[in-house]
């Protein structure tokens, strides 16, 4: 207490000496003395001490009562250090005061100088010093800005024992945003509740942000309602309200992907006289370009632009992102036209997106030129730009392009890392190249760079979708040797390698041992273990595997309502699969092709193809695009319900949606019409045409009343569909197949190929492409197929496919020959 009042009778202009004589000293002469050490310390002088020692001589002040004074306005922490020290041993035997020690535990903080801390902590301990409130607050703050929750949350308690109050609301917040951070929410909770105002602690240290940092916390992790409830209770109780709060629920909102609620908060906001911010309206939209309703993204566009909101470049971007992952190339460019209109210039993120979409599409050139021209508009590319780059080279198996990639990354400025090579071995492993992804691995790993869970994890799930699973568990071992502890999707992986090779009990053992060390599978190894017990058909265990994944917390999935259905209907349990579909619509997960395939799946087996029609245009009802298997399954499903005129309008329908067929398809095709009895008969209309008459069937009925094998019919059948609707190449393939079988290209395929050639434009290149071995009278037969299609191509104008028929048949080569010579060779 004597210190303490001689610090303030200083500051107050006294100066006391031993004898309890006073003495004027003014603050002045304080403010000099301190400006003078401050100098003498940063003059890095050899004879500093000396100097310290005669301008204190000449003060006749004692450095231990200006030493919080000093190191409060030093600007370095190693000068603050320094000083401390040397006042210290001036104050031997005894110590510096707890005010000093706060003042340079508040320096160290500043630069969070940790070790530094500690130790200072322990010297106050030993000479039973406590740091001040102010002191504490700073180290709350520094710890929890460092992520240090632990300690940060250690002082909290500390300075609620030793004074029974809080630290400063800014440090408070800091832990509270660190604790919400580190998914710690029930502290984070707990320490609200301690912070609010009560009869022990009337005086508040909460403020907008507190509240704000909560509620975002809770939205974060899914807990909308309960944040909107603590928002609306905070009310009037000393939080304002303000817009902020209304953008992290309707955040929140979208984020779970339920915007009938995130929609309902905007109209609430509008009401209460708030104006929406871009902040708003970009929640809104990222939300709305998830669920690919870019209807509701226009007009939510529409309506920043009539409210004077500049829509930026990252609003643009995720618009951009969306589009191109929803397969809206037009809408794409649209957009980029808007961007451009309202003169929000592109960034190197919005030249990242159409070089990925460009990556994926496998136009590698314009992704190339495509970062020329950022460079041109003065935009630096990074690892985003050619990663995707790096992945389409993998694709394409140029591996000395793709490992360019790399030292394009060095070139602008970012060095080759761990997640430079881990792309570039993810790229390798999508090529099914995981022999030279272990390679790579190899060269990262001399260059002293090594493998983290992630690329374990890629290369471990590349060798058991490879079916080498000895080679999988070396590298298990070798990464548990290297101490790289296996995160869930290792475990995932390692499950699914187990279900994959057939060893169901080795990958219960698996995922027992995986709970027993108290490690949370997550949805993705919980999803795993489901599959494993549907594939195996053991539909108990996988509700069981369920029940305990929402026990643990964890929501299923629409992967997993999708893996429990498939597992259903391979059971033949249909009942149990649309109850299964049931939960999973109510739940408000949103089915995908695979769910809708499932299902088709499961109907075309029990032959209830009216049901399996009915999900089959269900599809629609949710924007989802069938993919080949889809119509696969509902064309082999027709064929055996002897409804061949619904199978193949189900092909066109799949070739007017551009969806490219597999061997599959043409097998239930050629097969199933193979085996049809069908009379030569215009065939009824359906529904999927729009009315018009079906081509294939019109086609096969033509040729076997003209007197055409059914198979080979059949072939020729589906080779003029496919050239009908421009799939030239792939009609190209299934002739090869023909070739193959033994059957000879004959007319209506040269007919159906020439057609095909013609509609790409490829007029006079055709020669180099077919070869054609026809007589005069099968060249006719051509012609009249010929004219048969442009009927259905051109309304019965004359294609250019006829006229060279019909040239080919007047060439002069083709009079008054013998018909062994009426031969054309064209190549």
């Amino acid at each position: 207490m004597k210190r303490k009042s001689e610090a303030k009778a200083i500051l107050c202009g006294m100066k006391i000496k031993a004898g309890g004589r006073q003495r004027p000293c003014l603050a002045a002469d304080i403010k000099y003395l301190v400006w003078d050490v401050i100098g003498i310390l940063k003059s890095n002088s050899v004879e500093w001490q000396v100097c310290l020692d005669c301008r204190f001589a000449e003060s006749e002040v004692v450095p231990s009562d200006v030493a919080h004074l000093v190191i409060e306005r030093v600007d370095e922490a190693e000068l603050g250090l320094k000083f401390f020290q040397w006042a210290s041993r001036r104050a031997f035997p005894s110590c510096l005061n707890d005010v000093a020690h706060s003042s340079l535990l508040k320096l160290l903080a500043r630069f969070r100088m940790f070790s530094e801390i500690h130790s200072l902590l322990d010297t106050m301990q030993a000479h039973h010093l406590n740091p001040t409130r102010d002191a504490f607050s700073s180290l709350i703050l520094s710890f929890s800005l460092s992520a240090s929750v632990d300690s940060a949350l250690l002082f909290f308690h500390s300075l609620r024992t030793l004074y029974s109050c809080f630290p400063t609301v800014v440090a408070t917040n800091s832990l509270l945003l660190s604790l919400v951070n580190s998914c710690q929410l029930p502290l984070a909770l707990h320490l609200y509740d301690q912070m609010l105002p009560s009869h022990l602690s009337p005086n508040s240290v909460l403020d907008n942000y507190s509240t704000s940092i909560l509620v975002k916390g809770l939205c974060k992790f899914g807990k909308i309602e309960a944040a909107r409830r603590l928002l609306f209770y905070r009310w009037g109780k000393g939080c304002v309200p303000h817009v902020v709060f209304y953008n992290t629920i309707i955040d929140g909102y979208c984020r779970k992907g339920d915007l009938h609620s995130a929609t309902r908060t905007l109209k609430e906001l509008k009401m209460k006289g708030f104006l929406p911010t871009v902040q708003t309206y970009g929640a809104l939209i990222n939300g709305f370009c998830k669920a690919g309703n870019f209807e509701a993204v226009d007009q939510l566009l529409t309506e920043m632009s009539a409210r004077g909101l500049y829509i930026n470049v990252k609003v643009f971007n995720n618009v951009l992102d969306s589009e191109y992952k929803h397969g809206l190339v037009a809408k794409a460019a649209e957009t980029m036209r808007r961007m451009t209109e309202m003169g929000c210039a592109p960034d190197m993120t919005t030249y990242n997106v159409i070089i990925n979409f460009y990556c994926r599409d496998g136009r590698i050139k314009e992704a190339d030129e495509l970062i020329e021209k950022a460079k041109e508009r003065g935009l630096l590319p990074n690892k985003f730009s050619y990663t995707p780059l790096m992945h389409a080279y993998c694709k394409q198996r140029d591996y000395v392009k793709a490992s360019n990639m790399l030292f394009k990354i060095a070139e602008v400025g970012e060095k080759p890392d761990l997640v430079s090579y881990g792309a570039f071995i993810h790229g390798l492993v999508v090529a099914g190249e995981i022999d030279v992804a272990l390679m790579v691995r190899e060269k990262m790993m001399e260059k002293g760079i090594f493998s983290d869970a992630q690329i374990y994890n890629v290369l471990m799930s590349g060798l058991c979708k490879k079916g080498r699973f000895p080679a999988m568990k070396l590298l298990l071992s070798e990464m548990l040797a290297r101490n790289v502890q296996p995160d869930v999707y290792v475990y995932a992986t390692l499950i699914d390698g187990f279900i994959r090779s057939g060893e169901l009990d080795e990958a219960i053992k698996l995922f027992e041992v995986i709970i027993g060390k108290g490690v949370d599978p997550g949805i993705v190894g919980y999803n795993a273990m489901i599959k494993g017990f549907c594939k195996f058909g053991k539909m108990t265990n996988a509700l069981s595997c369920l029940n305990k994944m929402k026990n643990m917390h964890h929501a299923p999935d629409e992967y997993t309502y999708s893996t429990v259905i498939d597992g259903y209907v391979k059971q033949h349990d249909m009942s149990s699969a649309l109850q299964m579909f049931g939960q999973m619509m109510k739940n408000k997960l949103k089915p995908n092709v695979i769910t809708y395939t499932s299902l088709i799946n499961g109907f075309c087996k029990k032959a209830n193809m009216l049901r399996a029609e009915k999900v089959f245009r269900g599809m629609k009802s949710f924007n989802l695009e069938p993919n080949v298997v889809t119509y696969t399954t509902l064309i082999g499903g027709f064929f055996k319900a002897g409804k061949p005129e619904k199978a193949t309008s189900i092909f066109e329908l799949m070739l007017m949606n551009s969806c490219l067929p597999n061997d599959a398809t043409f097998h239930y095709l050629i097969n199933g019409l193979a085996n049809t009895a069908i009379s030569p008969v215009i065939i009824e209309e359906n529904d999927y045409m729009e009315n018009e008459r079906s081509l294939i069937l019109d086609f096969f009925t033509m040729m076997i009343s003209d007197g055409w094998e059914q198979v080979i019919a059949a072939y020729n059948s589906v080779i003029v569909c496919l050239c009908k609707h421009g799939m030239v190449d792939t009609a190209q393939l299934l002739q090869t197949k023909m070739l193959s079988k033994g059957f000879l290209i004959d007319s209506v395929c040269f007919s159906a190929l020439l057609h095909g050639l013609c509609q790409k434009g490829k007029t006079k290149e055709w020669r180099n492409i077919i070869s054609i071995n026809l007589n005069k009278i099968e060249l006719q037969t051509s012609v009249k197929y010929s004219l048969t299609l442009d009927k259905y191509l051109y309304q019965g104008r004359l294609s250019e496919a006829s006229v060279i028929l019909q040239t080919l048949i007047e060439d002069s080569k083709y009079y008054d020959r013998p018909e062994k010579d009426l031969k054309v060779i064209e190549r």
